[in-house]
C-alpha cells in the first residue's frame, strides 16, 4: 500500500426529506447569505427549489439564485456566479442538482475568493486555500462531486475542458434524498451509473500491486452497482435501489476507493476531449465508449488484473488462459454499458476519424505526456484508442 493523505470533511444528511433540513444545518454553521446554484427549470417545476428556499427562509438565511448550469458546465456562468458572490457578500454556495451543478458551484466558490479570473486556477492548477464553503442538495447520483476534491469546467472560447483539484473545495454538507432521483429519465440514470462505475475502474487499474482493503471495497461497489442498475431501470421508484446507487456514487469518487493506489484516470482525460469537442456529449455516454477501447489497448500490461476483475465483478470462470479471461472481462464491460442503453462507438456520439487529430493539442495541454498509470500513454496511444472506439 502506497502512502496517502485522505480527508473526508463532508457531513452527509441522507434519506427522505433531507433537503428540508438545509436551512437548519446551514444556520448551525453560521451561514447568513447563500447563492443557490442550479441547472434547468426541472428543479423549479418539481418544487425542490421552493422547498429549499422555504427551509432557508425559516432559518433566517438570505439567498439569491443563479440557474442555467448545462451538462459540462461552462466558465462563463461560473464568472457570473463569482460576480454575484462578490457583489452580494455571499458566504456559502449551495448547489442544487447533479455533478455539473456541483462542479460549477465549486468553481464559483474558488473564484469568489481570488482576485484573478477563476479560469487561471484551471490553467495553472495552483493551490487555493481560500474557498467559500459549499453545500449540495444532490439530485443526480453519478459524479460523486458532492464529496470529492475535484471539479471539471469547460471553456468554449478556448475549446478546453479541464479539471481542478483542491481539498478546500470538498463540500461541507451533502443532502442526499433518493426520492429526488425517482423522476430522472432512463438515459440520465444510466449515464450516471456508467460514470460511477468508471470512477471505480480508474481506481482499480493502475501500475501498483494488490491493495486488498481498497481493492475489495472497490470490487464490492462494482458488484453493487451492477446488481442495482437493472433494478432501478425496471422500477425507477424503488427507494432501496435508488438509495444504494446514490450512496455508492459518492463512495466511488470521494477518494476512499483509491487510497494506497496510484490510480489511472487516462480514460477520463480522453473522454473530456470528446465533450469539449461537443458539449452535448454526456460524460457517462462518452466513458461507456472510451473505457472498453482503453482496456483493449492496455490490457497486455497486466492481463491478470483484468482476469481478476472479470471473476470478481462478472462471475466469469477461469478458462485456463489469462489473456482470454482478460478479453472476456472487457467484453462483459462493454456489454454491461450497452445493457444500460449506453452507446458503444464514437460514431453514435457523432465523432468521426477526422475529429481525432483536432483533439490532440488540448489533450496534451490537459494531461501532459506521458499520461495514465496502468500503461504510460503518449499521443500515438491516444490516437489508437480513439480509433478503436470508432
Amino acid at each position: 500500500m502506497e502512502n496517502f493523505d485522505f480527508a473526508s470533511p463532508t457531513e452527509f444528511v441522507f434519506g427522505r426529506g433531507a433537503e428540508e433540513r438545509v436551512g437548519a444545518k446551514l444556520a448551525e454553521r453560521g451561514a447568513r447569505r447563500v447563492l443557490v446554484h442550479f441547472g434547468g427549470e426541472s428543479a423549479r417545476r418539481s418544487g425542490l427549489l421552493d422547498r429549499v428556499a422555504a427551509s432557508l427562509d425559516a432559518a433566517g438565511i438570505e439567498h439569491l439564485e443563479l440557474g442555467g448550469v448545462r451538462p459540462n458546465p461552462e466558465v462563463g456562468l461560473v464568472r457570473e456566479g463569482v460576480r454575484l458572490c462578490k457583489e452580494g457578500a455571499v458566504d456559502w454556495v449551495l448547489a442544487v442538482g447533479g455533478g455539473s451543478v456541483v462542479d460549477s458551484a465549486k468553481a464559483i466558490a474558488n473564484g469568489a475568493c481570488i482576485a484573478e479570473d477563476v479560469w487561471e486556477l484551471f490553467e495553472t492548477k495552483r493551490p487555493n486555500p481560500d474557498v467559500l464553503p459549499i453545500a449540495v442538495v444532490l439530485t443526480i447520483p453519478a459524479a460523486g462531486s458532492e464529496a470529492s476534491k475535484n471539479t471539471v469546467v469547460s471553456n468554449d472560447e478556448l475549446g478546453r475542458k479541464t479539471g481542478y483539484a483542491n481539498e478546500r473545495q470538498r463540500p461541507q454538507l451533502a443532502f442526499m434524498n433518493p426520492e429526488l432521483t425517482f423522476t430522472l429519465p432512463p438515459f440520465q440514470t444510466a449515464a450516471g451509473i456508467t460514470d460511477m462505475f468508471c470512477h471505480l475502474l480508474e481506481c482499480f487499474f493502475d501500475d501498483y500491486g494488490p491493495v486488498p482493503v481498497t481493492d475489495n471495497l472497490n470490487l464490492s461497489l462494482m458488484r453493487t452497482i451492477r446488481a442495482e442498475a437493472p433494478r432501478v431501470l425496471a422500477d425507477p421508484e424503488c427507494y432501496d435501489a435508488r438509495a444504494n446507487l446514490m450512496w455508492a456514487g459518492m463512495l466511488c469518487h470521494q477518494g476512499i476507493a483509491g487510497v494506497g493506489r496510484h490510480e489511472d484516470w487516462a480514460t477520463h482525460g480522453l473522454e473530456h476531449e470528446l465533450s469539449a469537442l461537443d458539449p452535448s456529449i454526456t460524460h457517462g455516454a462518452g466513458l461507456a465508449v472510451m473505457f472498453p477501447a482503453w482496456m483493449e489497448h492496455v490490457h497486455g500490461e497486466n492481463p491478470g488484473r483484468f482476469a481478476q476483475y472479470g471473476r470478481e465483478v462478472f462471475g466469469l470462470a477461469a478458462s485456463g488462459s489469462v489473456e482470454a479471461d482478460a478479453w472476456s472481462a472487457i467484453d462483459e464491460t462493454r456489454a454491461f454499458f450497452a445493457s444500460l442503453g449506453m452507446p458503444t462507438t464514437l460514431g453514435e456520439l457523432g465523432v468521426a476519424e477526422e475529429d481525432i487529430e483536432g483533439m490532440m493539442p488540448t489533450l496534451r495541454a490537459n494531461k501532459g505526456v506521458p499520461f495514465g498509470s496502468f500503461k504510460k500513454l503518449d499521443l500515438d496511444d491516444a490516437r489508437a484508442i480513439y480509433r478503436r472506439a470508432l
